[in-house]
C-alpha cells in the first residue's frame, strides 16, 4: 500500500536556526497564524517551560502541515548534543530530512555527526543554509564546502536554470541522455530528481534567512516537487520512537505506522490500543484508525519501549542506538525522599529517555542511584524535569567516564545455590568475543543434561541484567556465554533458584579470568589552520591520541584519528581558544578499547567486589540440613557437575 504522507525531520547544530525555519515553514503552509521567536519565548514547538527558558529544542515534537497536495508530517528535533539521543531515536521514522546549517559559520562539529547519522539511516536530505543575511555568510565557500565535505551530489537548487540543468544533469544516465536530446521534458526531469534525491544521489541545496521568510517558499517548494511516497506492505507493523506520559499521567507510546493500519482497540500481543493521537505541537486530537506511513500516539502499550518493532503478535526487535552516553553519575537526593521513591520516579522518565539507564548500585556504604547521561546540560535539564514532575529536589554527583570490563581468554564458571530445600547449579563458559560486540549469549547444553524449560531460564536470568565486572563494577561487555551443564532437584528447584545460580556462575568466571578495562572512545577529525598543526600533532599525542597521515593543502591541514573520551572531552574548547576560532574538530563515539590508564582508574573508582553482594562470587552448598557460604577459589572443588 502506499503511504498518503511524508514524515520529515528538521535537524541541526544547536543555534543554527532550525526552531525559526520550524515556525517559517508552519507558517508558510497555515498552520500557525504568526510568527513565533526563540527570544520572545513564543515558538511554536518550544513550548515547555525548560526549552523557553533556555531558548533550545529539549523534546522532539510533530505537525502535520500541506505543500500543495502533498501531505507531510513535520518532526523537530533537539540541537543540542546533550539531547543527540532524543534526535537519534526519530531518525528510524523519517522519510526526509532537512539539514539546517549556519551560513555564518559553516558546518559545525555536531553537524557532520548527524550527517554521518543520516547516510547510516539512508535518510534523504534537503539542505538549508539559514542566515545568509548574516555578516560572514559567503555562498561560495559554504556550497565549495558542502562539497567537499558531504559531497560532489549537494547541488544548489537556488542557481541559474541553466547551471542546475548542467549539474542535474549527471545524476544519471537517463538525465544526461534527456538533456543531450535537447527538448527538456520537465515533468521526466522532476520525477528522475525525486527519484534521485530519495536514493541519495543528490542533496538540493537552498539558501535564505528563515528569520527574515527568505528562501522558505523556495525549500518549500523543492520538498514539494522532489518527494515520493514510500510502498508499505498491508500487514500491520510499526516502529516506537518515543515514549511520553500526558500531563493527565497517560503513557503514550509514538509510533510510526510501518505497515497496514492500526486501530482502537486493535490487540497488540496481550495489550490494547485504547486511543489513537495525532499531535499538532502540544494538541493532539483523536482518530479511530492511521494508516501505513503516518506518525501518530496510541495509548495502552505499556510494555513497549522506545526503538523497538511491533506487529499484532506484539513481537518485538530492538535495535541498537548509534548514540549512547558515555558518562556515568551519581543522583543525590536532597529532600529526604526515600531512595526507592525516588528511584521509581526517575523510572517513569528512564521511559521517556532511555538512555538514562536508571539503576540502583548497592556496593558502597549505601545504596546509590546511578544514571547514564550525555552532558551537563542534560542533568540541569534533568534536575528541573525531576523537581516538575514530582516535587523532588535532587542534584548529581561528578560524572565519570562509563567504563566497561572484559576478559582476555576463556574461563569456566560454576555456580550453586542450595539453602535448605532448594537447589540449582550453572556452568558456564565465557570466551572473550570482538570488540565492541557486547554480551552474546548460546547454548551447548544437552537435553540429556537438563530440561529444556531450565535452559531457557538459564539463559533469561543471563540476558537479564546487565552483569559487572570485578575491577570497577562496570558493565561486562565483548564476551561469549556459553551454557554447557546444569542440574536440578525434582524435589526442591524452584524458580529464582536458577537465577541465584546463573549470577554466581558468571562471577566465579570472572574471578578465575585475567579482566581488562575498557574505555570509551571517540574517533575524531580536526580541520585547524595550516600555522596550527604542530600544536595539533602534539596535543594529539599529549592526549594519548592516534591519527592517520594528515590530508594537507595550503591553508589547512584535516588530521582523522581517534582518543580516549577521558582525555578528549574538552578538547573542542582548546581547539576554538588556539585557533582563534578558526579550526573545529568533530568527534564521535567509537566503541570501547583498553583503558590507556587501567592502575589509575582502577584505584581511584576503589570498587569493593566483596562487598558487593547483589553480585557475589561465592556459591552455597548445604550441609546436615543447612546451607553454607563457598568462596569462589573452592567451589571448583565442591562441585556437583564434573
Amino acid at each position: 500500500m502506499r503511504s498518503k504522507e511524508s514524515v520529515t525531520g528538521i535537524l541541526a547544530h544547536v543555534d543554527a536556526g532550525k526552531t525559526t525555519l520550524t515556525e517559517a515553514i508552519l507558517y508558510r503552509c497555515g498552520v500557525i497564524r504568526r510568527l513565533g521567536r526563540v527570544d520572545k519565548k513564543d515558538s511554536h514547538f518550544d513550548s515547555h517551560e525548560l526549552e523557553r527558558n533556555r531558548g533550545i529544542t529539549i523534546f522532539s515534537k510533530q505537525n502535520p502541515f500541506t505543500i500543495g497536495e502533498k501531505q507531510f508530517t513535520l518532526i523537530d528535533t533537539p540541537g543540542h548534543i546533550d539531547f543527540s539521543a532524543e534526535m537519534e531515536r526519530t531518525l528510524s521514522v523519517l522519510d526526509y530530512a532537512v539539514l539546517v546549517i549556519d551560513g555564518t559559520v559553516g558546518i559545525q562539529s555536531h553537524t557532520e555527526t548527524i550527517w554521518q547519522l543520516l547516510y547510516e539511516y539512508n535518510i534523504p536530505v534537503f539542505i538549508f543554509v539559514n542566515k545568509t543575511d548574516r555578516d560572514g555568510f559567503e555562498k561560495t565557500n559554504i556550497l565549495n564546502d558542502l562539497k567537499k565535505r558531504f559531497g560532489s551530489e549537494c547541488v544548489d537548487f537556488t542557481q541559474d536554470k541553466v547551471s542546475l540543468d548542467e549539474e542535474i544533469s549527471m545524476i544519471s544516465e537517463e538525465l544526461l541522455e534527456h538533456f543531450l536530446e535537447g527538448s527538456v521534458d520537465e515533468e521526466f526531469v522532476q520525477n528522475q530528481v525525486a527519484r534521485a534525491v530519495a536514493e541519495r544521489k543528490v542533496f538540493p541545496c537552498y539558501f535564505g534567512s528563515a528569520l527574515q521568510d527568505v528562501g522558505v517558499d523556495s525549500l518549500l517548494e523543492g520538498i514539494e516537487k522532489y518527494t515520493l511516497y514510500k510502498e508499505y506492505p498491508e500487514e500491520f507493523s510499526a516502529r516506537v520512537y518515543k515514549i511520553l506520559y500526558d500531563n493527565q499521567g497517560n503513557r503514550l507510546s509514538f509510533l510510526k505506522i510501518t505497515g497496514g493500519k492500526a486501530l482502537v482497540k486493535m490487540n497488540i500481543g496481550e495489550e490494547k490500543i485504547d486511543t489513537i493521537r495525532v499531535y499538532s505541537g502540544e494538541k493532539h486530537q483523536p482518530i479511530k484508525e492511521v494508516f501505513a506511513g503516518s506518525v501518530c500516539a496510541v495509548s495502552g502499550l505499556s510494555e513497549v519501549s522506545a526503538g523497538e518493532t511491533i506487529n499484532l503478535n506484539g513481537v518485538n526487535l530492538n535495535s541498537s542506538m548509534k548514540i549512547n552516553p558515555l558518562l556515568s553519575a551519581q543522583v543525590i537526593i536532597k529532600d529526604g525522599t526515600d531512595i526507592h521513591t525516588a528511584y521509581r520516579n526517575l523510572r517513569v522518565i528512564d521511559q521517556e529517555l532511555p538512555e538514562l539507564s536508571v539503576h540502583i548500585s548497592n556496593y558502597s556504604d549505601e545504596e546509590q542511584i546511578q544514571i547514564r547521561v550525555m552532558g551537563r546540560i542534560q542533568l540541569e535539564i534533568l534536575q528541573s524535569l525531576v523537581k516538575e514532575r514530582f516535587g523532588m529536589d535532587i542534584e548529581f554527583g561528578p560524572c565519570r567516564i562509563l567504563y566497561k570490563e572484559t576478559i582476555k581468554a576463556t574461563v569456566m564458571g560454576y555456580g550453586h545455590y542450595e539453602p535448605l530445600r532448594h537447589y540449582a547449579e550453572t556452568q558456564l563458559r565465557i570466551e572473550p568475543a570482538e570488540r565492541n560486540s557486547g554480551v552474546i549469549i548460546e547454548n551447548e547444553c544437552s537435553l540429556e543434561v537438563l530440561d529444556s524449560n531450565f535452559q531457557n531460564l538459564i539463559l533469561t536470568h543471563i540476558k537479564e541484567k546487565e552483569h559487572l565486572g570485578i575491577l570497577t563494577g562496570s558493565p561486562l561487555t565483548d564476551v561469549k556465554i556459553i551454557l554447557t551443564a546444569g542440574r536440578s532437584h525434582l524435589k526442591h528447584t524452584e524458580g529464582g533458584d536458577f537465577r541465584e545460580a546463573t549470577y554466581r556462575a558468571i562471577r566465579q568466571g570472572l574471578e578465575k579470568a585475567e579482566n581488562i578495562l575498557l574505555e570509551p572512545y571517540y574517533s575524531f577529525i580536526l580541520r585547524v589552520p595550516i600555522d596550527c598543526f604542530g600544536r595539533a600533532i602534539s596535543d594529539i599525542q599529549r592526549l594519548h591520541g592516534e591519527f592517520m597521515p594528515p590530508e594537507m593543502t595550503e591553508t589547512e591541514a584535516v588530521i582523522k584519528g581517534e582518543g580516549p573520551v577521558s582525555e578528549f572531552m574538552d578538547y573542542p574548547e582548546e581547539v576554538i581558544s588556539y585557533t582563534s576560532g578558526k579550526g573545529v574538530i568533530s568527534m564521535r563515539e567509537n566503541g570501547y578499547k583498553p583503558c590507556h590508564n587501567a592502575e589509575e582508574v582502577i584505584a581511584s573508582i576503589g570498587y569493593d567486589k566483596e562487598r558487593d553482594m547483589e553480585n557475589t562470587s561465592s556459591s552455597v552448598f548445604c550441609s546436615h540440613g543447612a546451607g553454607f557460604e563457598v568462596k569462589w577459589y573452592d567451589v571448583d572443588n565442591m562441585r556437583h557437575i564434573k
